[in-house]
């Protein structure tokens, strides 16, 4: 069977779905794997790399996807490329899981798997690229705060005198929030964190740092059976403002992570919170691709507000760090595949009651079949 790799075309995205040692894996299961030139470059990847490692260098995505039975991506293909998979192919990547391209790929015959959509279970932990993308934008996160911060982050002793150490707050304790914690404390930051899940005060503990919120019984069920954070209620939003609006007009950091599975990202930063802040101080919002956690982010963009607070809303904050996010996104394609592969056969065996599959697949044989989409 042919695997295509492309080179991504999204505004803002630098990474590819496959490295040399997936493809050589890739390879061993008995493919062939075309790499569009230049798919790589962006994360560190020549195409003299992934031809050493066995792959065909495609000169144009048709090229590439000429015959091809899978189709791996880090983004929805956009409509030239999508108008080029074969009928039949096997798309796998984070696409736009929504009805109209769900539609899209069910009218173009493509099986198309979102991975963005795998549930979270013991068995697909290996596979789950948010994790392993959330975990490397919430490290890059805090280094990109310390390098725009005009301070240091640990205490500093000198014999001119001594700088403070950084008041850092994390605001959100998944899977980023907890690195930018783990992180923020290696750089020797004084940490502080949020969440209203209740799992997540003794996670944040756990690493050193201290917990700041507001706690009630809407709280106690802030968590969905998947680990994603509910959407709760304008009134316990308002509360949870009270308590940190205090806290947060100390801070010399603050590091945003707050996202709620399908829906805007939650407002947590209101702009008189941005005002309360000394000058010089940073908030880096890395759910600025979901409508940002600051009122006053610009997905997109850092700004320097009037009061001389600096807000950081890159986009797309794990490609940011491409080549290790491409590494580990590359890897979680390969264990979804391996887990589903017919070794007799060498073709994907996705089995339609398999607890994985069912959450992750869109559409098959020209049928849109996800639970969520299939009536919409």
């Amino acid at each position: 069977m042919r695997v295509a790799v492309l080179r991504e075309r999204r505004a803002a995205e630098t990474r590819v779905a496959a490295t040399p040692e997936t493809v050589k894996k890739l390879i061993g299961l008995g493919n062939t794997v075309a790499v569009e030139t230049g798919a790589g470059m962006a994360s560190g990847i020549p195409d003299s790399a992934y031809a050493e490692a066995g792959a065909e260098i495609a000169a144009d995505p048709g090229a590439a996807l000429a015959g091809a039975g899978i189709v791996l991506a880090v983004r929805a293909p956009e409509a030239a490329e999508l108008a080029k998979i074969p009928r039949g192919a096997l798309l796998i990547g984070t696409l736009q899981a929504d009805a109209a391209a769900a539609k899209a790929y069910a009218e173009a015959g493509i099986d198309a798997c979102a991975m963005e959509l795998l549930p979270r279970i013991t068995r697909a932990q290996s596979m789950d690229v948010l994790s392993s993308q959330a975990n490397l934008a919430g490290y890059r996160a805090v280094i990109e705060a310390a390098e725009t911060f005009d301070r240091g982050f640990p205490m500093l002793m000198t014999a001119a005198g001594t700088i403070p150490a950084a008041n850092v707050f994390i605001m959100g304790a998944g899977v980023a929030g907890l690195q930018a914690i783990a992180t923020a404390r290696r750089l020797g930051g004084r940490v502080s964190a949020t969440d209203v899940r209740p799992a997540a005060k003794e996670e944040i503990k756990s690493l050193g740092a201290s917990f700041v919120g507001y706690e009630d019984e809407e709280s106690k069920a802030a968590q969905t059976a998947g680990g994603y954070a509910k959407q709760l209620s304008a009134e316990f939003y308002a509360k949870q403002a009270e308590v940190v609006a205090g806290h947060i007009a100390k801070q010399d950091i603050v590091v945003t992570t707050a996202l709620v599975q399908g829906r805007k990202a939650p407002t947590l930063v209101t702009e008189a919170m941005v005002h309360s802040m000394k000058p010089g101080s940073v908030i880096v919002d890395i759910a600025s691709d979901a409508g940002g956690n600051v009122a006053l982010t610009k997905p997109g963009e850092a700004v320097t507000t009037a009061n001389g607070v600096k807000i950081l809303g890159w986009s797309n904050w794990p490609g940011r760090i491409a080549g290790a996010s491409s590494a580990l996104y590359a890897r979680n394609l390969l264990t979804f595949l391996t887990t589903f592969w017919d070794k007799e056969g060498k073709k994907p065996a996705l089995k339609e009651d398999d607890e994985i599959v069912k959450g992750v697949a869109l559409t098959r044989a020209g049928a849109v079949v996800h639970p969520s989409l299939a009536s919409a």
